[in-house]
């Protein structure tokens, strides 16, 4: 895994970050095990990061930091997560929560917002965006995809104070736009008026049958007939058999059913529009994004098949910050292909050293095989 700051303590890595961790040494005693559920699964150390350890485990970890308000700033959030054991099914995403003064009683549903992949199957490969607002948890409403593969990948989420925000993978754009628009932080504006309904004589059909068009009296609309060609076999006993019926047959002149041309409807209104009211219960907000205090960051997970590896978690307001941490995974994301690539390559050599060995020893069986067959035949030559 990689490594953007080497941090001895729960600090910045610069002045401009506000939350930074690395888990190198002593990260066990910066993070506290969450006691709001029973039972919990261990995060472990694996290099210079941790990862779950345990299988059909719920984990909750929590690591706090100074209070902060995003008010008139950018807030950013991005970490590692690596999925190591072809994860089938749990979270690899973090939660970020207002500050608290128990980490371990942390109530891990009291969130800020949460951010990052989740997987269960193929029906569940999202990346999850969610902000905590008046109350209520919204989801967004568009769809961003997530990696699956078992490869390190950088999730960063950006929340801009003019009310947008963007997910990135891996330093690329996934999905934006207006926190607005793709969040339900605001009732309507206007509602349909309680005090008006659509008219009981309004004519919203469009088209209408042709009154005019009626079925013509030859129109065969039956779809089988009596076969006129049956006879009653001359051995049919009705005493035994039951009375003779004669079977049926597609209708050769059958037409179907009938049906009138359609017209333009002449007593059509137009599509009725339900006139509109002001919202009373409308509250305008135009700082959505704002949040006043953050002070806790958690991975709040469940997972069936444990082995999902988090590292390099930042929050920061700095751009460039953000950005240099970028170009180091990108870096190191670069190494870690060429690695698994060269090791691929050793296992395909290797895996062929041992085909050709086989095949080998397969000839060398053969041979020997042939050779007794041969001195078996010997006696008999000498005999004739």
């Amino acid at each position: 895994m990689m490594k953007i700051c080497v941090l001895a303590a729960l600090v910045a890595c610069s002045s401009a970050a506000l939350f930074s961790e690395e888990f190198g040494a002593g990260w066990e005693d910066r993070w506290t095990q969450s006691t709001a559920k029973e039972g919990l699964g261990a995060f472990v150390a694996s290099g210079d990061a941790i990862k779950t350890s345990e299988d059909a485990k719920f984990y909750g970890l929590v690591g706090k930091f100074d209070s902060f308000s995003n008010e008139g700033k950018k807030l950013i959030v991005q970490f590692v997560v690596k999925h190591e054991q072809n994860i089938d099914c749990g979270g690899g995403y973090v939660k970020v929560f207002p500050s608290t003064d128990d980490a371990a009683k942390l109530d891990m549903e009291s969130y800020n917002l949460m951010f990052g992949p989740d997987i269960c199957g193929p029906g569940t490969r999202k990346v999850h965006v969610i902000f905590e607002y008046n109350g209520k948890q919204l989801q967004n409403k568009k769809s961003i995809a997530c990696k699956f593969d078992e490869a390190s990948h950088l999730y960063t989420l950006i929340v801009n104070p003019d009310n947008t925000y963007e997910v990135q993978i891996d330093g690329e754009k996934a999905e934006g736009g207006s926190l607005f628009e793709d969040f339900d932080f605001l009732l309507p504006k206007e509602i349909n008026d309680p005090e008006t309904s659509k008219p009981a004589d309004w004519v919203d059909e469009t088209q209408i049958d042709d009154p005019e068009d009626t079925k013509p009296d030859d129109w065969v609309t039956e779809k089988q007939i009596v076969d006129p060609e049956a006879e009653q076999p001359e051995d049919w006993d009705e005493e035994m058999d039951g009375e003779w019926e004669a079977p049926t047959i597609d209708n050769p002149e059958f037409k179907g059913d009938f049906k009138a041309k359609r017209i333009d409807n002449p007593e059509y209104k137009g599509e009725w529009v339900h006139p509109q009211v002001a919202n009373p219960d409308f509250v305008d907000d135009a700082a959505v994004y704002d949040y006043a205090d953050f002070g806790a960051i958690a991975f709040d997970l469940w997972q069936v098949k444990s082995g999902t590896v988090f590292d390099s978690v930042l929050i920061t307001s700095d751009e460039d910050e953000a950005a240099k941490a970028v170009e180091a995974f990108k870096a190191t994301a670069e190494e870690e292909a060429a690695a698994k690539k060269a090791a691929e390559d050793e296992a395909k050599k290797a895996e062929e050293a041992k085909k050709a060995a086989e095949e080998e020893s397969s000839d060398d069986e053969e041979d020997e095989e042939g050779d007794e067959a041969s001195e078996d035949e010997e006696p008999k030559k000498d005999e004739l």
